[in-house]
């Protein structure tokens, strides 16, 4: 038998992480001792008190049935606890929380929820690949936002083309930003709400990082800034702010139309999470947050460690404001997925091109601060070695 595939998934984007991974794993193949900065996968564990609260709840029997469909009130209560303590923000955990299997699936339902086949989606550029796959799944059209260096990262709406905002449905944010690891200010969020209301666009911010930020300064949420609900919702993920990325633990809050939207959908494609996971990160969101602000710590530590090594051997960049990466401009004479290759064949360093973030991420790398101290300043030892800052 034929078997014919849907026309979508001809639309989807190749999974550009997947890719990076297939290189890495053939020149480990080889024997090879690579130290893996291209990747945003969590390096240190889930604090033991989550783990074993995920225990013991599922020894509960009642965890062994079905879960409410849309989520367990806990769980949506703890999410509202934790929003009003970290930004003092009211959130409804009936009416404007929605539970996600991870924050991916909602930045793909969104879409769905929202989007026809032909309508435009302004997305950060270089921003998120998944932001793509999202667009892609509903047949619609993505109109690039790009960040540069000279707006110090963020979008600039006054360049944006009057018919595609005619066609515009969402736009995606994201601060802490991944990749630029850049945080936007309280000011731009205004200027955003007044943008989204003029043009009738969704806002989805994307506030994976929204817990890791340095220097004293704690990141803005959008939800804090008055008018957000009326135009928008926010993303929010476990995977970083307690190691969590296995776990599969997301939120999207904000705007009850939407949250009424994505409980809908989600109705039609599972039965939540399983209830013990659901509890264990209601834990995780009210306990304390120590466990949060000492990995916040370890990867300032690390960012401080990074910067000062690539710095010796002439690597100029701005250190990080928050997110865990490092964005840093490429020597003249490469692309970026050049250097990249080199890197890992010559150095056995594999780096993230930006070039896999947009077409506006050319001219940079990204490196993830997922591995000791001691690690990173051997990666930049290794690069060293190649010369690329002395030609």
């Amino acid at each position: 038998m034929r078997i014919t595939p849907a026309s979508m998934m001809e639309q989807l984007p190749i999974q550009f992480f997947s890719t990076m991974v297939a290189k890495v794993n053939k020149v480990i193949s080889e024997g090879r001792d690579v130290i893996n900065l291209g990747q945003g996968n969590p390096d240190l564990p889930t604090p033991p008190h989550i783990v074993e609260e995920m225990a013991k709840q599922a020894k509960d029997p009642m965890h062994h049935k079905y879960p409410p469909f849309q989520g367990r009130l806990e769980l949506k209560q703890a999410v509202a606890h934790w929003y009003k303590q970290e930004f003092d923000v009211d959130l409804d955990p009936e009416e404007e929380i929605a539970i996600l299997f991870g924050s991916k699936t909602g930045l793909v339902e969104i879409c769905q929820v929202l989007m026809n086949p032909g309508d435009v989606a302004l997305v950060p550029d270089p921003g998120y690949p998944d932001y793509w796959s999202g667009v892609a799944v509903v047949g619609g059209r993505m109109v690039p936002m790009p960040l540069t260096v000279d707006n110090q990262f963020l979008p600039d709406y006054g360049q944006l083309d009057a018919a595609d905002l005619e066609k515009a449905k969402l736009m995606f944010l994201n601060y802490p930003n991944n990749p630029t690891a850049v945080n936007a200010p309280f000011e731009f969020y205004e200027e955003t709400i007044k943008f989204a209301r003029k043009h009738e666009i969704v806002v989805c911010s994307d506030f994976a990082y929204g817990a890791i930020s340095f220097d004293g300064k704690k990141p803005v949420s959008f939800m804090q800034v008055p008018g957000a609900k009326e135009v928008g919702v926010e993303f929010y993920t476990l995977s970083k702010t307690y190691n969590m990325a296995g776990w599969r633990v997301g939120a999207m809050v904000g705007n009850k139309e939407l949250v009424k939207l994505i409980n809908t959908l989600q109705d039609h494609y599972f039965v939540s999470l399983f209830g013990a996971v659901q509890m264990a990160a209601a834990k995780a969101m009210t306990d304390s947050q120590d466990c949060v602000r000492e990995l916040v710590a370890t990867y300032e530590s690390r960012r401080n460690a990074l910067y000062t090594a690539l710095h010796e051997i002439g690597w100029k960049a701005t250190p990080s404001q928050g997110s865990f990466f490092a964005w840093l401009p490429i020597p003249t004479g490469y692309t970026s997925a050049q250097l990249a290759d080199e890197l890992l064949c010559k150095a056995h360093v594999m780096v993230a091109p930006g070039i896999g973030f947009g077409a506006h991420g050319e001219g940079y790398v990204r490196l993830g601060l997922l591995n000791t101290e001691e690690r990173l300043r051997e990666a930049v030892k290794r690069i060293q070695k190649l010369q690329l800052f002395t030609k």
